[in-house]
């Protein structure tokens, strides 16, 4: 296991919320669908509410 940060943005009512997440994951393809996962969950938001804009190992 590998531990990726990820960043990106997803929509809010105020506008784009940008976000920093570390992820332990097998590979970086893992590490995006995590990521969609936990920030959907949290913030009750779609797939394509949410924008990955770079994934890199740690």
């Amino acid at each position: 296991m590998s531990t990726y940060t990820v960043s990106g943005r997803f929509q809010s009512r105020d506008g784009d919320q940008p976000f920093t997440k570390e992820i332990e994951a097998e590979n970086e393809s893992l590490a995006r669908e995590r990521v969609y996962t936990t920030v959907g969950s949290q913030h009750n938001r779609k797939r394509s509410q949410i924008e990955i804009e770079e994934v890199s190992a740690a």
